[in-house]
C-alpha cells in the first residue's frame, strides 16, 4: 500500500455519529476500501474513549466484519474530546463560537482552565507517534470529535505542504507546524457529524 514519505500508514478521519441508529453505518460502509484495494487485515481504527466515539467504531467495525475486541480496533485516551473548561461545559452549542473565535485570535490561549489549540495538537502529536510506531502499511480510521479532528487535520496538512523539512520524523515535523498562523485556522477542516474524510 502507498504510504506518504513522512507516514507509514495511510489515514482517514471519522467524526463521531450523532445518533446511532440513523447513521447505522451508511458512510463508514465504502470507506474507500475496494477503491484501493486494502485488505481487511490491513484496516486499524482508533478511536477516542468516550461512548459516542466507542459506539461509531463499534458500528464501522461491525460494517466492516473486523472484531472489536481485537488488535485492529484500539481506544486511545489521545484522541478523546477537547476541554473547553468548565465555565463552557455543559453548555449551549452556541458558546462554540466564542472558542473559535478565541482560537483564531490566539490559538495558545486556554480557554478557563481548558485546553488550547496547541493542547490538543500536542496530545494528537503523541496519538500519531503511538500509531505509527505500532502499524506500518495500514489503513487506519480515527474516530473522534469535531475539534480534535479539525486540528488533527490542520496540522497533518501542514506537514504535507512543508516543502523542506530538517527531518522525515513524523513528532518532529508535527512540532515545526505548531505555531499560531497555522493552528489558528482550523475551522477550516470541519467536519459534520458522521463525515468521513480520506486525510493522507
Amino acid at each position: 500500500m502507498e504510504t506518504t514519505s513522512f507516514t507509514r500508514n495511510r489515514y482517514w478521519v471519522l467524526r463521531h455519529g450523532k445518533s446511532i441508529p440513523n447513521e447505522r453505518g451508511l458512510i463508514v460502509s465504502s470507506l474507500e476500501l475496494k477503491e484501493n484495494n486494502i485488505p481487511l487485515e490491513n484496516v486499524r481504527i482508533c478511536y477516542s474513549p468516550f461512548s459516542r466515539t466507542t459506539h461509531t467504531a463499534k458500528i464501522v467495525a461491525s460494517v466492516l466484519n473486523l472484531p472489536f475486541e481485537g488488535p485492529q480496533c484500539k481506544v486511545m485516551e489521545d484522541l478523546r474530546e477537547r476541554f473547553f473548561g468548565p465555565s463552557f461545559e455543559l453548555m449551549s452549542h452556541d458558546k462554540y463560537a466564542e472558542i473559535w473565535a478565541l482560537d483564531e485570535k490566539d490559538p495558545f490561549m486556554r480557554p478557563e482552565s481548558g485546553e488550547c489549540v496547541d493542547d490538543v495538537a500536542s496530545r494528537l502529536a503523541n496519538a500519531m507517534a503511538t500509531i505509527e510506531s505500532e502499524f506500518q502499511g495500514c489503513a487506519v480510521l480515527i474516530v473522534s470529535h469535531g475539534d480534535p479532528l479539525q486540528i488533527l487535520q490542520t496540522i497533518l496538512n501542514a506537514v504535507k505542504q512543508q516543502t523542506v523539512s530538517s527531518s522525515n520524523d513524523l513528532a518532529s515535523r508535527i512540532q515545526a507546524v505548531r505555531v499560531p498562523s497555522i493552528l489558528s485556522q482550523h475551522r477550516k477542516y470541519a467536519l459534520l457529524t458522521a463525515e468521513l474524510r480520506a486525510v493522507i
